[in-house]
């Protein structure tokens, strides 16, 4: 297992090294900009509830909040809290995860070329008219999650992420994007890694 969670380390690491090389060079070339300690805003929360009666007979809860912790330019370094809780009348499972969430917005402006806009080409096929509102973005995900492996700690949890961010209001955001994580986790006393997608969509503010 130690393993595991070094490679898993190094792994998120260098997703998140390569993420922040690429959104500074290219801000590099754009204008001047700084670096801002708890901007806060965006804020997200999320909330999911799924009830069934039959085949099988559970509850499952989903919260999710989070606020961006650091800002420079089109890159952000957001934090969330998620808790997940499933009940069955056979079993119960609660699990708290927090992590990093960089992500670099509007990273389909790299593809703009001196006579040849790559970018603005993909965001019109993808945004038709919505294109010069969409905040298109990429990011990668690290953190905790409880109850790890066999209750002996936290076990690790990393991912990606891509999704599109479209302003509907004054500081008022609809996001939309697919998020895809793995993660080590306790589940009945046996420990065990998890992989999951999620389709996600949700307001910020």
């Amino acid at each position: 297992m130690p393993y595991l969670h070094r490679r898993a380390s190094s792994r998120l690491i260098r997703a998140i090294g390569l993420l922040i090389w690429l959104a500074s060079a290219h801000e590099s070339l754009a204008q001047e900009h700084v670096w801002q300690i708890l901007p806060v805003r965006p804020i997200n929360f999320d909330f999911a509830l799924r009830q069934q009666t039959f085949a099988p007979n559970d509850r499952e809860l989903t919260l999710q909040a989070g606020i961006t912790a650091a800002r420079y330019g089109n890159l952000e370094i957001r934090t969330i809290y998620q808790v997940f809780s499933l009940h069955s009348p056979e079993f119960k499972t609660d699990q708290h995860s927090v992590f990093v969430n960089p992500r670099w917005n509007n990273f389909l402006d790299v593809l703009d070329f001196e006579g040849f806009p790559v970018g603005r080409t993909v965001r019109h096929l993808l945004f038709g008219p919505l294109e010069d509102r969409a905040v298109p973005y990429v990011g990668v995900l690290g953190g905790s999650v409880m109850p790890g492996p066999h209750n002996q700690g936290p076990g690790y949890l990393y991912g990606g992420q891509v999704g599109v961010r479209f302003p509907v209001a004054r500081g008022i955001s609809l996001d939309l994007g697919v998020q895809y994580t793995q993660y080590s986790v306790d589940f009945r006393g046996v420990g065990g890694d998890s992989q999951q997608w999620l389709f996600l969509t949700g307001f910020r503010y």
